[in-house]
């Protein structure tokens, strides 16, 4: 029988259904409270952050000016023009439509995934990765309604193309439609803000040796955000920036046994897992 040691901080061999539904419930024991408490906080805060988002969603000037302006500093700054990133998906099937599954999919599931593993076997790298999600979601809320900027998917006058639509797997309607969706909120990428500090999650909370393939997850992103023509390279560098200063500023605002909520109370130590 082989085991998986989903509780411990390396990935072992030991695989066994009952086991692994056994960690579970200790893991889980007693907490339904906090689990009740962390799927409402997250609630009000995603509703929060969709609502705030609207409130530049017809700033269509702005958004376009804006545009314009960020290709112009790229081009000044020397970057890697997106069209050609974009260029390695045209007129390829096999990598448009799983590049476009991505982004519609991932975004949400992994972030999901990856937050629960962590409450049930990782609880104190839960506290910091959902204190620094929330800090980073906030910044770029800020940033989306300050700058308005439209994704280069809408500038077909500078040779893009809207992979999505073409293939018929958008998330998007019209920019008119009056759906909840500010499609002028470009600025900065959460998709890459989000991958990037899941990734440093997994890879802090793990010990085992592939952890570090938890960093194709924001490297993915980049290129499928860039290729898809849904975000700026500026976008994903203005998003690691905001990361990096929520991380500076998370240990003197929060204290290690808190959260921006409240005291949640120690993190017990796993004493049978110390030495791994």
């Amino acid at each position: 029988m082989v085991a998986v040691g989903l509780g411990g901080p390396g990935v072992g061999v030991e695989f066994a259904p009952g086991g692994v539904v056994e960690r579970i419930r200790a893991a889980v024991r007693g907490r339904g409270a906090e689990a009740i408490g962390q799927l409402g906080l997250i609630t009000v805060l995603y509703l929060g952050y969709r609502a705030g988002r609207l409130v530049t969603a017809d700033d269509t000037g702005r958004a376009m000016a804006n545009a314009h302006s960020v290709l112009g500093l790229e081009e000044r700054l020397g970057f890697l023009g997106e069209r050609k990133v974009q260029g390695l998906f045209l007129d390829h099937d096999f990598l448009a439509v799983p590049a476009n599954f991505y982004y519609a999919s991932a975004h949400f599931t992994v972030a999901a995934g990856v937050l629960l593993w962590l409450w049930v076997f990782r609880p104190e790298h839960y506290r910091w990765t959902r204190n620094l999600m929330v800090a980073l979601t906030g910044a770029a809320l800020l940033v989306h309604m300050l700058v308005p900027l439209a994704p280069p998917r809408m500038l077909p006058d500078r040779g893009f193309v809207d992979l999505a639509a073409l293939y018929g797997q958008s998330v998007y309607g019209e920019v008119d439609s009056g759906g909840l969706s500010n499609q002028f909120a470009a600025l900065p990428s959460l998709h890459v803000g989000w991958a990037l500090l899941l990734a440093v999650a997994m890879v802090a909370a793990t010990r085992t040796r592939w952890r570090w393939l938890a960093l194709a997850h924001p490297a993915l992103t980049l290129l499928v955000v860039v290729g898809t023509a849904n975000h700026y390279w500026l976008d994903a560098i203005v998003a690691m920036l905001l990361l990096a200063l929520s991380a500076a500023l998370h240990p003197f605002l929060v204290p290690a046994a808190a959260t921006a909520w409240g005291i949640m109370g120690p993190v017990p130590r796993k004493t049978a897992l110390s030495s791994n």
